[in-house]
C-alpha cells in the first residue's frame, strides 16, 4: 500500500526536478515548444519548463574574448605581413543568436578573419603600423553592422601584432636611419642659418657703435689671455690705428705725382 503512494510521489519529484532551471543574472534561456517553435526567452532566476514538450537552450550574455587567428595580409603597397587581433563581443538578443545563426561564436570568428584581411589590405604598411586605432575602429564598425542580424554587439577590436619578415625589418631600419640623418642635417642647417643672422646683426651693431666694437675687442683679448697665460697684450685704441692709416695714406706717392728733377 505504501509503495503505491510512494511511486507517484517519486515521479512528481523527478518531474519537478527535470522542470526546474535556475539561471544566473548573466544567462538567458531560449525556450522552444515541441522542439521546434520559438516560444519565449526566460530568465534570470527560477525557470520552469515542461519536459518532452519544451526545450531550452541557454545563452551567456557576458562579454566573450576571442583571439582572431594570425592572418596573411597583403598591404596596398604589396607588402606581406602577418596580423592577429583580439575581438570582444557579447550577445544582446538571445533569440536571434540561437535562431538566425547555427553557431554564433564560430560565425563571428570567421567574419572577423575575413574583415581583418579586407580592411588591412586597403592600407599601406605605414598606416598599419602608425594608425592602429583608426583601423581598430573601422574593423569594429564593420563587424558590428554585420553581426547585428545575429543579435551580437561587437564591443571592441584590437590589432595585437603586425609581424614582418627579416628583409622588410632591415629595409625599415635603413629607412628610419636615413630619416634621422636627414633631420639632423636639416636641424644643423637651420642652426647655421640662425647663427649667421645673429652674426650679421652683431656686425651691424658694432659698425654703428664704435664703443661696442671696442668692448668686443677687449673681451677677445681677455679670452685669449685666459687660454695662454704667457701671452702679453698691449691694447691700442682703435682711434690710434685709424690715425696711423691716415698718415700712411698721405705719404704714399701716386703715379700722377710729379717727381723733382735731379
Amino acid at each position: 500500500m505504501l509503495l503505491s503512494y510512494l511511486v507517484p510521489v517519486v515521479l512528481v519529484v523527478l518531474l519537478i526536478a527535470a522542470s526546474v532551471r535556475i539561471l544566473p543574472e548573466y544567462k538567458r534561456g531560449v525556450v522552444f515548444f515541441l522542439g521546434g517553435r520559438f516560444q519565449k526567452v526566460k530568465g534570470p532566476g527560477l525557470v520552469m519548463i515542461i519536459p518532452a514538450i519544451q526545450k531550452m537552450q541557454i545563452v551567456d550574455l557576458r562579454v566573450i574574448t576571442m583571439d582572431v587567428p594570425e592572418q596573411d595580409v597583403i598591404s596596398q603597397d604589396n607588402v606581406t605581413v602577418k596580423v592577429n587581433a583580439v575581438l570582444y563581443f557579447r550577445v544582446i538578443d538571445p533569440e536571434k543568436a540561437i535562431i538566425q545563426v547555427e553557431n554564433f561564436t564560430q560565425a563571428t570568428s570567421q567574419l572577423a578573419q575575413t574583415t581583418l584581411r579586407s580592411v588591412l589590405g586597403k592600407h599601406d604598411l605605414d598606416e598599419m603600423l602608425s594608425e592602429r586605432d583608426k583601423l581598430n575602429d573601422d574593423i569594429q564598425e564593420i563587424l558590428d553592422v554585420q553581426t547585428d542580424a545575429w543579435g551580437i554587439k561587437v564591443a571592441n577590436v584590437e590589432i595585437k601584432h603586425v609581424d614582418l619578415d627579416e628583409s622588410m625589418i632591415r629595409a625599415i631600419a635603413r629607412q628610419a636611419e636615413a630619416e634621422r640623418e636627414r633631420r639632423a642635417k636639416v636641424i644643423h642647417a637651420e642652426g647655421e642659418l640662425q647663427a649667421s643672422r645673429k652674426l650679421v646683426e652683431a656686425a651691424n651693431v658694432m659698425q654703428e657703435n664704435s664703443a661696442a666694437l671696442q668692448l668686443r675687442y677687449l673681451q677677445t683679448m681677455s679670452d685669449m689671455s685666459n687660454k695662454n697665460a704667457s701671452t702679453i697684450f698691449f691694447p691700442l685704441p682703435m682711434d690710434i690705428m685709424e690715425a696711423f692709416k691716415d698718415m700712411k695714406a698721405k705719404h704714399i706717392p701716386t703715379s700722377d705725382t710729379p717727381k723733382d728733377d735731379a
